[in-house]
């Protein structure tokens, strides 16, 4: 992998005002978690090349929090995100954010999906994604009382491959929950390797929350995963709940489904409890 550019970069320099652009209108299921007894707000993590923004929740009281990484759709560090690091640091987590799309525009502003994808998501580079991860596991342990020795990460769609991802790049990840995020790919330079391709070689365990109805994820996929995992000792599972959407978590958007939801919430919960995150 090349090395990361040295050179400072302009940044989005601050963080999306509620909900990206690309999933108005906004259903009225919408789930609003507040801030009492927490500190949040957005943040700027220092990365190799300059800094980027970030969503950072955690209790105002205490200290030693558990650290829960939480990485975006394609829509950004948009409200549904930073929603989601509040409902963590309700649980006693540290739980953030990091824009991670900050280099290549405002995805949140963008009313285009198949625009996002062309003019930003396409062009991430996977080192450049471990590389700011890290960068914010360095800055939470500093900046934030948490304790990277119960470190976590969960991710949705885009997020969800980075997950599978991350929780083989960094030997400091205990956990990892995968929310419907792709399986399988074409190589390329910015994309060298795809979770079914280091599936047999993963130690910390993985949870994937998948749905059989997923337009964007044939089950098929699936499959291939849960067979490529089996060839490894890390312990990660596959959850696929039936007749269920992509998005069923994104209580935003149409897609959601609130049983599914639920039941998945709990699931990532006891996950990461079994496995030294919290």
């Amino acid at each position: 992998m090349k090395e990361l550019s040295r050179r400072k970069f302009i940044v989005v320099s601050t963080l999306a005002a509620g909900f990206a652009l690309a999933v108005l209108p906004i259903s009225a299921q919408v789930i609003t978690t507040d801030t009492r007894g927490l500190v949040a707000g957005e943040v700027k993590i220092p990365v190799q090349d300059g800094e980027i923004p970030a969503y950072r929740a955690m209790p105002a009281t205490g200290e030693d929090f558990p650290l829960v990484l939480v990485v975006q759709e394609i829509f950004g560090v948009h409200e549904h995100i930073q929603d989601i690091c509040r409902r963590f640091a309700k649980l006693g987590y540290c739980a953030v954010a990091p824009e991670l799309f900050s280099r290549f525009g405002d995805v949140s502003q963008m009313s285009d999906i198949q625009e996002i994808i062309s003019k930003v998501v396409s062009k991430v580079p996977d080192n450049q994604v471990m590389s700011d991860l890290d960068a914010t596991v360095a800055w939470a342990e500093k900046s934030s009382k948490a304790n990277i020795n119960q470190l976590g990460i969960t991710g949705f769609c885009w997020g969800g491959r980075i997950v599978w991802l991350y929780a083989a790049y960094n030997p400091k990840v205990k956990a990892g929950v995968a929310w419907y995020g792709r399986l399988v790919g074409q190589s390329s330079s910015l994309t060298p390797k795809h979770p079914i391709d280091i599936a047999p070689f993963l130690k910390a365990p993985v949870l994937g929350l998948y749905g059989g109805s997923d337009e964007y994820i044939p089950n098929n996929t699936v499959e291939q995963m849960r067979q490529a995992l089996k060839r490894g000792r890390s312990g990660s599972e596959i959850i696929l709940y039936p007749d269920t959407p992509h998005g069923f978590f994104a209580d935003y958007r149409p897609t959601y489904r609130q049983q599914q939801a639920e039941d998945a919430w709990k699931r990532l919960q006891a996950w990461f409890q079994q496995h030294g995150v919290g």
